[in-house]
């Protein structure tokens, strides 16, 4: 199998891309993705795989057309990533890394627009690119997140939800965000 470079996958967030705020929007966030991903202890798990994945779990945002649901761009990167010929096993970050894990009975549940089925993280790269992506948000503007706040989050979408957060916690623990968020510019939102 081969893991993409930084090099080709910067070059096919430009060209994925449909404006230079998309870009640097989704990109630096992939970025600091990787950044966190990297602080987190996972010895089982392959640390360039993992480097790939983040820098590759949001590049169906740049497919999303006006007014498509936000959950579909992990869907939608999956058959990016899929139709370029990367292997399953990487496009698979795109499609698996959504809350913490997007069970058939969510969808069903909440009648989300996605086609039934299970969108769990199973493998240890697949598990820590979904987890270090909770730590940061592309929202306007831009912030880090503890896992307190994303807790809070993740409560919204049901409490099985916040308590797979927690164990994901107690497993990987928190990463330190305060030198990144010094480095960006952004704030972390505590709680």
């Amino acid at each position: 199998m081969h893991i993409p470079t930084d090099d080709e996958i910067r070059a096919l967030h430009e060209r994925l891309a449909p404006n230079p705020a998309a870009f640097d929007l989704v990109y630096t966030h992939c970025r600091i993705v990787a950044r966190i991903a990297a602080r987190i202890p996972a010895p089982d798990a392959d640390p360039a795989l993992v480097r790939a994945g983040c820098l590759l779990h949001d590049v169906g945002v740049y497919r999303l057309a006006p007014g498509e649901a936000y959950i579909r761009h992990g869907l939608l990167g999956h058959e990016i990533l899929a139709g370029l010929g990367f292997a399953d096993t990487v496009a698979r970050f795109c499609s698996h890394h959504t809350g913490v894990g997007l069970r058939r009975a969510d969808i069903a549940a909440q009648a989300l627009p996605l086609p039934p089925g299970d969108y769990l993280a199973e493998t240890p790269e697949e598990r820590l690119v979904m987890y270090a992506d909770k730590f940061h948000s592309k929202s306007s503007p831009p912030r880090f997140l503890t896992a307190a706040a994303y807790t809070a989050v993740a409560a919204r979408f049901g409490e099985h939800q916040a308590a797979a957060f927690k164990v994901m916690v107690a497993h990987y623990g928190e990463p330190d965000l305060a030198p990144l968020a010094d480095e960006y510019g952004h704030l972390i939102v505590p709680a």
